[in-house]
């Protein structure tokens, strides 16, 4: 099966349309793994906009369930859509274990049954469906020497997803969503009905200020986890980290208000972050 070229295939054009903080973080990669990455961002891309722009559960469901079955078929060596035919490839020359887009649908299915989560607990369940096994995936993809990058890939993923929940909490208030946990709400006297109609106050705040030093704390835990000698291959993970850190920032710069400021990148910021990012990594600070 011929591979489709880095700059035409399926997989390059919707990552590049899709402006993603991950595209920041390619640039650095050998041709190859580049391109596994489009293929993986494009398959991540078409399972969340499964649930974003179906019409109904039912819908919805029927579309997962044609996703597994795609990714079935993949891995014997038949596949149907774009993005599996350009995946495909990668998935033989990583060997990127097929459970893992498993557990990634199970993360998809989440957001159809569940708008609530209780406790943190349930949360981190999500997170690493959602994003963890994302990382989990790049690791084969970048390769490893030490299996406790592993770990690292782990923690960066819950990381990052806190950091979209908390820079998101009003778009997602607007569907009817509340992904941070009910008994920390309830730990700071916020109600759901304050956040749903994007009430700013202090007991927001006091919530606020919590979820980002959780989140620090997994970013803390990421960077401590890294093996020494496996920085370097962990180099366009390292991106991602500085990219969603200064995010987080921005939100603790706001003083939380996340309901009249949306953090936000440019473009420019982005490129620096990654050319930074990747220099100090070369020199191994």
């Amino acid at each position: 099966m011929k591979h489709s070229s880095d700059l035409t295939s399926h997989s390059y054009k919707l990552t590049k349309k899709s402006n993603t903080n991950f595209y920041y973080s390619f640039f650095s990669l050998p041709s190859e793994k580049r391109k596994a990455l489009y293929s993986i961002y494009a398959l991540c891309r078409c399972l969340d906009d499964v649930v974003d722009k179906s019409f109904s559960r039912l819908e919805a469901s029927g579309t997962l369930l044609k996703w597994t079955t795609e990714i079935i078929n993949m891995y014997q060596g038949k596949p149907s859509h774009p993005i599996t035919v350009d995946l495909k490839p990668h998935i033989d020359r990583f060997s990127i274990p097929q459970k893992y887009f498993f557990e990634l649908i199970k993360g998809v299915e989440m957001d159809l049954t569940k708008n609530r989560y209780n406790t943190f607990d349930e949360l981190h369940k999500y997170c690493y469906r959602v994003a963890s096994v994302v990382g989990l995936i790049c690791a084969e993809v970048f390769g490893y020497r030490n299996a406790t990058t592993l770990g690292y890939a782990v923690d960066l993923g819950i990381s990052l997803q806190l950091t979209n929940i908390l820079r998101d909490i009003k778009a997602d208030a607007s569907n009817g969503r509340i992904y941070l946990p009910l008994e920390d709400l309830k730990k700071f006297g916020y109600t759901e009905e304050e956040l749903l109609s994007s009430t700013y106050n202090q007991a927001f705040i006091e919530v606020m200020r919590f979820e980002c030093e959780r989140a620090w704390g997994y970013y803390k835990r990421a960077g401590e986890t890294l093996p020494k000698e496996d920085r370097k291959a962990m180099v366009a993970a390292e991106v991602m980290r500085a990219i969603y850190s200064r995010l987080l920032q921005n939100i603790e710069s706001a003083n939380y208000d996340v309901f009249s400021h949306h953090a936000a990148l440019s473009k420019l910021q982005k490129i620096f972050i990654a050319t930074t990012t990747w220099g100090r990594n070369r020199l191994g600070l």
